[in-house]
């Protein structure tokens, strides 16, 4: 975009532009206000580990200022991060979050202002997707997002489930340890590292990231406990997975009724979940197991001995958010389930990925996505090309829903023949 959503609003008084590190303070405090939650106190040491000049952009309103000077009245923050496409590929894209309006300047084009000049920087870079986390649904569909992964989870009653079925594979000779959390921050990036490449829609987690999961750094109103973390180990002695829990401690009376709460889970492979949810399930005192995140495919309910013993977790929802910048690139990036021929018509508010688009994938998992002048089999806007694009949804699916439309006859069936991956698409993080 232009120039001008940085420049002072004359007819408001608001100005768009990125923020100083001199500002974090001020602009730690419009971020805790716009998310509705009091402000405990500056979070200093975290804004600055996260501070990165041109990628914090803040609203001031000229009209009333505070004794530091203008208010900041909404708030944007990007970051360049990986996110693992089908096949195992990492694509840098743009992230972006803290995204923030004061309930006193809303509809006053500030989101958009602030949307569009990142969006625009991050082709520049020559990024070829952003993502994002929508609090609310109907907002970012406007910028060309889609739903790309979801948040699927479980609340199992232990009693009731009777445990796991006997027999389950498992490592011969594994064994589970507890680590501190010096042994998390060391050996937790490369079991994530190693994890990451095997799940569609995971995305990157950088140092401060375990530091602030593990109590190393504070965020004033992150309600941070140790809890407990255990690692799978293989008998050769291979870290294969990390399970990451708290208890709370509920008594019925003289009876312990308390859940556990899982947090992380990491399993490179399903002898190495198998485990870790057959220790899950035998702590003492746990009468519920509650996982508020699981990729939607993950096989536990089949697991138990009573598979009607988990229950849908209540914040189940949609989850990640992806935007398409640049179609080449990402269809490259990716690889496909089957050789075929699609053409897409293609429609974007920006008009960035507009038009029709020949995609063709060969059999060796390998595609490519170019304009082309053919009549198109299949119409969409590029937020509904962002739900295929991961395989978070089916283009049959949508099709019936009327997000997507059938231009001829099986079009939908072939999309999800090429596009949908073997395994769902998820992401763990909030970011």
């Amino acid at each position: 975009m232009g120039n001008d959503t940085q420049q002072p609003r004359a007819d408001q008084g608001v100005e768009i532009r990125p923020i100083t590190r001199d500002e974090l303070a001020v602009w730690d405090r419009a971020v805790a206000r716009g998310f509705l939650r009091p402000h405990v106190a500056p979070a200093k040491e975290w804004r600055e580990v996260l501070f990165e000049p041109g990628r914090m952009q803040g609203a001031f309103d000229h009209t009333d200022p505070t004794p530091d000077g203008p208010r900041c009245v909404a708030t944007f923050r990007s970051f360049d991060t990986e996110l693992t496409v089908p096949g195992g590929a990492r694509l840098t894209v743009d992230a972006i979050t803290a995204v923030t309006v004061n309930s006193t300047h809303r509809r006053r084009g500030l989101l958009s202002g602030m949307m569009r000049h990142d969006l625009a920087a991050a082709r520049e870079r020559g990024l070829s997707a952003a993502i994002l986390i929508a609090a609310e649904y109907n907002i970012y569909g406007r910028f060309g997002f889609g739903p790309a992964t979801y948040a699927s989870g479980w609340r199992v009653d232990v009693l009731r489930a009777g445990g796991l079925r006997a027999g389950l594979p498992v490592h011969e000779g594994h064994r589970i340890d507890f680590v501190t959390l010096e042994e998390v921050r060391k050996l937790g990036p490369e079991l994530y590292e190693r994890w990451r490449l095997t799940q569609p829609g995971a995305i990157g987690r950088p140092e401060h990231w375990w530091r602030l999961r593990t109590g190393d750094i504070e965020l004033p109103g992150f309600e941070w406990k140790e809890g407990f973390t255990a690692l799978h180990r293989t008998a050769d002695g291979a870290v294969t997975g990390l399970i990451n829990y708290t208890v709370d401690e509920k008594f019925d009376g003289a009876y312990p009724n308390c859940p556990l709460n899982v947090r992380d889970f990491l399993a490179l492979d399903q002898q190495t979940a198998n485990a870790l949810w057959e220790f899950a399930f035998s702590v003492d005192w746990v009468r519920h197991v509650i996982v508020d995140g699981l990729r939607p495919d993950d096989p536990l309910p089949l697991l138990l001995n009573d598979p009607r013993a988990a229950v849908p977790h209540e914040e189940d929802s949609d989850f990640t958010w992806l935007r398409l910048l640049d179609l080449p690139a990402a269809f490259a990036a990716r690889q496909y389930t089957a050789p075929g021929r699609l053409v897409l018509d293609v429609t974007d508010p920006e008009g960035w990925t507009a038009g029709r688009w020949a995609l063709e994938t060969v059999a060796d998992g390998t595609g490519r996505i170019a304009p082309t002048e053919d009549a198109a089999d299949l119409a969409l806007g590029v937020g509904a090309l962002g739900t295929l694009y991961l395989g978070a949804d089916t283009a049959t699916r949508l099709a019936a829903a009327a997000v997507v439309t059938e231009l001829t006859p099986g079009a939908a069936t072939l999309a999800d023949t090429l596009l949908r991956p073997a395994r769902t698409p998820w992401n763990p993080d909030s970011f």
